[in-house]
């Protein structure tokens, strides 16, 4: 497949080469095709002949063309990010590719252009984070100069994710400090902000994104009122299954009942009746992750796989103790 998509690149250039057009036409034509290729890629190989079209296309763009010079730094760099692996390499090119064109969008291109480039940016600086190749609060200012354009009025899509992304980020620094209990509640605040704006039916999938992921924030964050977070994360979690389903999207359904499970694990049968236990609700996350764990391996997904299998083992034990202890027959592993 790579080289079918080789040849086809070779074959792009040359009749590129060969039209009749200024320099600047041919840098358009050229990153108009790359963009067609990245579009759709069935394999890492087809990103990386669309950067290369890119390169190429940047080698046509005549030097005065600083705007259509940016566009394509601009759309190279959403094909470098997109390149898996553990190699921070791309990344950082990628992140050079923005940091060229957001200086050439603020002074000569749209507002549009610029707050596109600094979301994007700002999600090539959290990933390198990850890496240890960056520092969180430059992602956060990232997103934070995107906002001044993508306002809730007029790009309500584009306010959600980006509060989304800012929510990961402020929950992905350091909880170490006395400051980490106001970024945890900044990242509720932010799931919260970008659900004002988006709804079921206009956005859904955005919609089930920030619900999942304030679920996560709202179980996992260290608050005095454990009780009523868990019940609005449970709430969100179904909201989210109202777009993630096994039909439609069984990956993304099969991580939400993950956290949905594990949040009920922490949960007990009868909030009014503390000495009833947790097992109904522990054997009701036993049965999300079962479900789950056929879905990841039906699907490729052997890492989650494999992690919702070890889960599966201690839960499944656990759940054996309690029932024998119950019946006066406890019994230890």
């Amino acid at each position: 497949m790579v080289n079918r998509i080789d040849g086809e690149v070779r074959a792009a250039i040359t009749a590129v080469e060969s039209e009749d057009a200024t320099p600047a036409e041919k840098a358009e034509m050229l990153m108009e095709i790359a963009m067609g290729i990245q579009a759709k890629p069935k394999n890492t190989g087809q990103i990386l002949s669309a950067i290369e079209l890119y390169e190429k296309s940047l080698a046509q763009c005549p030097a005065e063309q600083f705007l259509l010079h940016a566009r394509i730094e601009a759309r190279m760099a959403t094909a470098l990010q997109a390149i898996p692996g553990e190699s921070s390499e791309y990344l950082e090119r990628a992140r050079e590719c923005y940091d060229t064109a957001r200086a050439i969008f603020k002074d000569h291109g749209t507002p549009e252009e610029t707050a596109e480039a600094e979301m994007n940016l700002g999600l090539v600086i959290q990933t390198l984070c990850g890496m240890h190749k960056a520092i969180i609060t430059d992602a956060i200012s990232a997103y934070q100069r995107s906002l001044r354009t993508f306002n809730k009025k007029k790009f309500p899509k584009e306010f959600a994710i980006l509060q989304n992304n800012l929510a990961t980020a402020f929950l992905s620094m350091p909880f170490t400090d006395q400051r980490a209990k106001m970024r945890e509640a900044l990242a509720v605040q932010s799931f919260e902000e970008g659900l004002s704006v988006v709804t079921l039916i206009d956005y859904p999938t955005e919609y089930a994104m920030l619900q999942n992921n304030l679920g996560n924030a709202l179980q996992y964050c260290s608050s005095s009122h454990g009780v009523e977070n868990n019940l609005r994360a449970l709430e969100a979690y179904d909201e989210a299954l109202k777009v993630r389903t096994l039909e439609t999207t069984p990956f993304e359904y099969a991580n939400t009942i993950s956290n949905k499970a594990n949040c009920l694990l922490n949960m007990l049968d009868d909030i009014e009746n503390p000495e009833s236990g947790n097992l109904k609700n522990l054997d009701k996350a036993i049965g999300l992750y079962e479900e789950a764990h056929s879905i990841f391996k039906a699907h490729n997904g052997m890492e989650n796989a494999e992690i919702v299998a070890g889960v599966l083992a201690e839960l499944k034990q656990q759940s054996s103790e309690i029932k024998s202890k119950n019946n006066g027959k406890f019994v230890t592993a």
